[in-house]
Formats: structure tokens, sequence, C-alpha cells
């Protein structure tokens, strides 16, 4: 489909059929969803149809058979615009010559454009047929129309140059203008599929995350490698260490520690026992697994974080909803206005009536290229994506021009975003009554520990220049901490849980904002450490910039509730939400927008995915995982805040150049296509010759590219 107008008659098409009750085309996911009778009709049967209306389908069952399509469609347009610039060039510099005014020049620019028309324009012709046969009309047939028009009156004036002196014409040829037209149309395709490859792709990816088999655990004790589609709810699964979890569950049996990170964005790994739930994509670190399944396949959070990015990012654009619209009924008053002219004139008589309708009704269709319309927005968003490159912003999705300007409400996730992302010991209170021996059998216990903290307390008592020792039985209390034995003495180091659980009394100073992590002997506490993500040097004034720009900030993290009110405040920023999953990053955008907002949101991980593709404009940090930055439109490659508002400032102006675009784009038309068709002449008689009508078209599409390349002197 290259435009709403095809989407509109695909699914007229299939809303038609007998049997379907329900059809709709997502035109930015290219998706077609159906609710159909299988006892009425079947899925081939629509297929068919659609074939008939002069498209296609992929199946579900070739679903594979996609990417391949996509990559080979993309290399195909990227040949057609290298052969149609490559032919518009020479066209338009020959053009300038005298040599154009010779016979020999006007056959060279012929034979160049013939070319660059059946090789590069063809899929032009052919759509813009289609619409045709389905009686409606698009930026394709306004496309086809001027080019052929341009062509094939170019063509009659260099096959019969007698003509033009038999009716008083100018002998000069339009090949550079249909030359151009399908160069300048064309480069906007191509930016335009390089945008819908990315979602694609970050679609695919997350799916990819769930593993396609598991291991099945029998009744009688056996195992089998099973399909994750054949797996059903109540069945139990063995997780073995360092693999994917495939399915959401309970945890019947054994012990783990499980990086969630996917899921919470934060760094450490939850801790994971009997009747503690998993879910599908996480990574069983240390422990083997028996997990009960309690979600179908299709059910799982992982299944539904994709349903949700594929929904939210398939949504259309509305700048490019607009733009269709006019263009489709602008196709038609164009026409229409090209017709009447030709007969009006033919109708008025007089001599040269002919010559006079026909010169007319040429100079309305050249007139009204929707060259500049075309070039209206990609232009700026070009222009634009290079400024924003130039301050470490990768703009991924025009449709971050569209809405980011309208912004009133800013999320920004926690945990890499905002803060550092790594946890680090911001604080320690160490015992007078502690020894150099005790120091070293903590650093033991720890260095023979699994919890993803014990690396950060190791690298500490490094630096203190301590060194272990040999330690006897060393214990892993799950969820907990470790513990040991030297010289008969019982040492221990973990968090609260096991403070309590021991019975220790800890008589050490302690500050909140952080974790803390104790060390003990016996029942004493001899050392604890506060352990923190640390804001970003960048982040405080990065909300402050985003606050004087009129934004309303919020933070969400998964993290617990001391930790955000500790980063909460450092920053400035009153209303945050802690312990949120990825469905209540989602909900909470959603009651945002369900009250008017405009959103933009800001994270790093996977578990921002989804709140990313539902938010109205998603901004990925650089430093986030592939899913999070495929999923945004946005990239702050640098994973300065600071860059936030640089891009809110350069929406407003680009966007503010588009409306200007079209308006030039428009003006010319408005202006021209009257003057086209020789409403001057009765009374200063006075009409458009085609060759002036091509140079308006010129000059609205130089107007565009000018104004748009004003975006390069913006300050950010």
């Amino acid at each position: 489909m290259s435009c709403v107008v095809c989407a509109g008659n695909v699914e007229n098409t299939v809303r038609g059929l007998k049997g379907v009750t329900q059809a709709s085309v997502n035109f930015a996911a290219e998706t077609l969803t159906v609710e159909f009778d299988p006892k009425v009709i079947s899925i081939h049967d629509i297929h068919q149809a659609v074939r008939d209306a002069g498209y296609d389908l992929i199946l579900p069952e070739e679903g594979n058979n996609a990417e391949t399509d996509d990559k080979r469609h993309y290399t195909s347009l990227k040949k057609s615009l290298l052969v149609a610039w490559i032919a518009a060039v020479p066209v338009m510099v020959l053009s300038m010559t005298s040599f154009a005014d010779t016979a020999a020049g006007k056959w060279t620019l012929a034979l160049i454009t013939t070319v660059a028309l059946a090789f590069s324009g063809r899929d032009f012709y052919v759509k813009a047929w289609k619409m045709a046969r389905n009686r409606t009309a698009g930026m394709d047939t306004l496309v086809a129309l001027s080019t052929s028009t341009a062509w094939l009156f170019s063509l009659v004036l260099t096959i019969f140059p007698e003509f033009s002196r038999l009716h008083s014409i100018d002998n000069f040829v339009y090949f550079d203008s249909a030359a151009m037209i399908v160069a300048f149309v064309l480069t906007g395709k191509v930016l335009e599929e390089k945008a819908r490859s990315s979602t694609t792709s970050a679609i695919r990816n997350l799916i990819g995350l769930q593993p396609q088999s598991a291991t099945v655990i029998e009744d009688d004790g056996t195992e089998r490698l099973a399909d994750i589609s054949e797996i059903k709810t109540g069945e139990r699964v063995l997780i073995r260490p360092g693999n994917r979890i495939p399915v959401d569950g309970i945890v019947r049996k054994g012990s783990s520690y499980v990086d969630e990170s996917m899921l919470t964005g934060e760094p450490l790994h939850a801790a994971k026992t009997e009747n503690d739930k998993v879910f599908a994509g996480t990574i069983n670190k240390n422990g083997a697994l028996t997990v009960e399944v309690t979600a179908d396949v299709k059910e799982t959070l992982l299944a539904r974080i994709v349903e949700a990015v594929r929904d939210a990012q398939g949504s259309k654009a509305p700048v490019q909803r607009l733009a269709d619209v006019i263009s489709k009924y602008f196709a038609f008053f164009i026409i229409a206005v090209a017709v009447l002219t030709f007969a009006g004139w033919l109708i008025a008589g007089g001599e040269g009536s002919l010559t006079h309708a026909i010169v007319c009704a040429v100079s309305v269709l050249v007139i009204a290229c929707p060259c500049a319309l075309g070039l209206a927005t990609p232009t700026a968003i070009t222009v634009g994506i290079g400024k924003a490159a130039e301050h470490h912003i990768l703009i991924k999705d025009a449709a971050a021009f569209e809405k980011l300007f309208k912004t009133s409400a800013v999320v920004l996730d926690k945990t890499g975003t905002v803060t550092e992302g790594k946890p680090i010991v911001v604080s320690n209170r160490i015992s007078p009554d502690i020894t150099d021996a005790d120091l070293s059998v903590f650093m033991a216990a720890e260095m023979k520990s699994e919890h993803p903290l014990a690396s950060v307390i190791v690298e500490t008592l490094r630096n203190r220049d301590v060194t272990p020792v040999e330690i006897k039985n060393f214990s892993a209390i799950t969820g907990k901490g470790v513990s040991a034995d030297y010289k008969g003495a019982h040492y221990w180091v973990g968090g609260d849980l096991l403070l309590k659980e021991i019975g220790a009394v800890n008589t050490l100073p302690k500050e909140n904002g952080g974790t803390t992590i104790y060390m003990g002997r016996g029942k004493d506490v001899l050392a604890l450490f506060i352990l923190a993500d640390m804001v970003k040097e960048s982040s405080p004034m990065a909300i402050d910039s985003l606050k004087r720009l009129g934004m309303k900030v919020y933070m969400l993290t998964g993290d617990n509730a001391e930790p955000a009110k500790r980063v909460a405040k450092e920053v400035k920023v009153t209303d945050y939400r802690a312990n949120m999953l990825p469905d209540d990053k989602d909900r909470f955008i959603m009651d945002l927008q369900a009250e008017g907002a405009i959103v933009a949101m800001a994270g790093d991980g996977i578990n921002d995915s989804q709140a990313l593709a539902r938010a109205d404009v998603s901004i990925a940090m650089g430093s986030g995982t592939d899913i999070a930055i495929e999923t945004a439109m946005i990239t702050l490659t640098t994973s300065d805040l600071r860059q936030l508002p640089k891009a809110i400032r350069l929406s407003r102006k680009t966007f503010y150049i588009i409306r200007e675009n079209l308006f030039w784009a428009f003006i010319y038309n408005i202006i021209g296509v009257p003057i086209a068709a020789g409403v001057l002449f009765p009374v200063f008689g006075v009409t458009l010759d085609p060759m002036w009508a091509s140079a308006a078209m010129a000059i609205s599409s130089i107007t565009v590219v000018l104004n748009s390349l004003r975006l390069k002197l913006l300050k950010l």
C-alpha cells in the first residue's frame, strides 16, 4: 500500500465479503485485522479478494516471509531511487542548455526520461491504475498523471516538431519536470520505508525474547521437550540455570536468582523461591526451578508487551493522515479542473481554441504537480533529523515531530534514565570492634556469593586492601544473604530479612535512600554498607529545563519506595511512582492520556517498551536495551537527559516549518491553477505557458526545501 487510499480500498473490499463481520487496515503497521465466520468464508478466500483488488497479503502461516519481502521491496525502492536521480540530474542540466532546443537534444532528453519513468516510475503507474479500477485517486494518481502528461506532451512535440509551428506553440519540452517529480517522490518513499522497517524489527526482537520450546515434567517425573504453543496452564516446566524462562508461572520447587531487568529495569536480580511468580523472557541465573504454568503463550506478560508495542507503534500519524486525505481530494479536484479547462476553452471557440485548450489543461496538470506537497513534510523532517544528530539525538520515527511539540507531560523511567543504572556504595559504617580478619572473612563470603550486589561489596573491600581468607561451612540463603564459619565464629552478610532472622540488633548509624547490606559476627553487626543508584549529573538540569518548557514531569520506577523517594527529591520531581511493572506504567500513561495530556515517555529497558509504545512520543536512552531503542521514536545516544528538552524545542520548530511548507506547497496551486486555467486571459489576454507552469512547480519545491534548511540555523 502506498497511501491511505490503498488502505481504504483493502478495508472496503474485505468488509464487503459475505461472512466478514469486521475488517480494519492499519496502514502504518501494514496489517489487516479481520473478524470472520470460518463456516462462511476462509482466510484464503479473503486473500484472493484482496489480490483481485490489486493488492496482496502475507498470511499468518507465511509470516516468516514478511521480513524477506520487506527487505526485497526496500532494496528495489532504493534501486529505483538511484536510477531516478542518475537520470533526473543530467536531464535537468541539459534542459538548461541550448542543446535542449535541438532535435538531437530533445531525443536525448526523451530517451533518458523514458527509461527513468519506465524503471523508477513504473510503480506509480501500476498503483494509479489499481486506484482507477477502484474509482479512487491518491498521490500515485497525481504523480502518474503529471509525469505522463509532461512526458507525452513533450514527446508529441519531439516527434512532430511541425505541430508547434502549425499551432503557434513554443517548442519547449518538459522532460525535466517528469524526471524530477519521480526522483523527489521516491526520496520520500525511501524515508517512509526505512521508518517502517525499524518498527517491524523492534517487534521481532521482542518476540525473540521468548524461547520457542520448554522442558515439560510429566506426572511420572519424566521430561519431554515441547513447543511452547503446546504447553497448557497447570503443566510444570523445568528451568535450568542460564536459560530464559519460556512461560509465566509460579515456582513450585527450587530457588534461584532471576534477572528481571527486562521487566523492572532494575540491575538487581530477584530472588525466587517456592510460590514466587516468574515471567516469560526473564533469565534464570542460578539454581534449577520447577515452574507451574499460569498463562497461555499468547497471554504471557511478554506477549502482552509485544501486542501493546504492535498496536501503539502501528497507530497512524496525524499529519500523515491529514496529508493523505488532502491528497486524495486534491487529485480529484485537479483532474476535474484540467478537464473543465480543456472543455471550457473548446466550447468558447475562437481562433486556435484547440491549442489554447491543450496548453491550459496541460499547464493545470503541470502546475498542480504534488512534488511540493510530497516534499513539505519529509524535507523538514530530514533536515530536523540531521540537526538532531548533531546534538546526539537520533530521530527514528517521523511521528515524533508530529506530537512532541504538543507534549504537555513527560514521563521518565528512573533507573538508567534519571540515574546511572549502576549501584555503588554511597556510604558505610564500620564498628570499632571490627578486625582486619573480620573484613577478610566478609570478603571471602561475598566472593562466593552469587547475589548481584556481592561484586560491588567485593570491589569496595578490595579498594581497602582487604584480602580474603579460607572460610568453612559457606551457605547461600536465597533472598536473604550468605553465612560462613571462621576459627569457630559464625559470620553472615545480608539485608534486613537476615538481620531479623538472626536476631541481631544494629547499633550503627544508618542512612535511608538506598539498599543496606549488614555484616555481622554472631549477633553483633560489625559493618554496614549503603548501596544506591546515583542520579546522573545532567538529570536535575534537564528536568528543570523541561519544567521551563511547560512540561509536567513524572518519574516511574520498578524500584522500591525509599530509593524512588531519594531520587525524586534530588531531581525535584514531586510526582513519582514506585514498584511499577510494565502494565502499571502502561496504565499510568493511558490515564494521563485520558485526562487530555500529550505524553512523552523516556526509558532505557525492555520493561519500558510497553509504556514507550503507548506514549504519544517515545524516547530511549542510548545506554538502554536494543528493544527500548528500537521501540522508541527518539534515542538520546549520550544518555544525557539534557538532550530531551533540546529535542522538544527542535520538534516545535520543525512542525512550525512543516506547516509553512504545506502552506507554500498549496499557495502555488491556489494561485497558479486558476492562472494556468486561463482566468486572466479574457481580461488581460494572459495565459500561463506550460514552461512557466513547470517553473512555478519547481519554485514551489525549491521554496519548500530552502524553508526546511532554515532548521540548520536553529540554536538549541
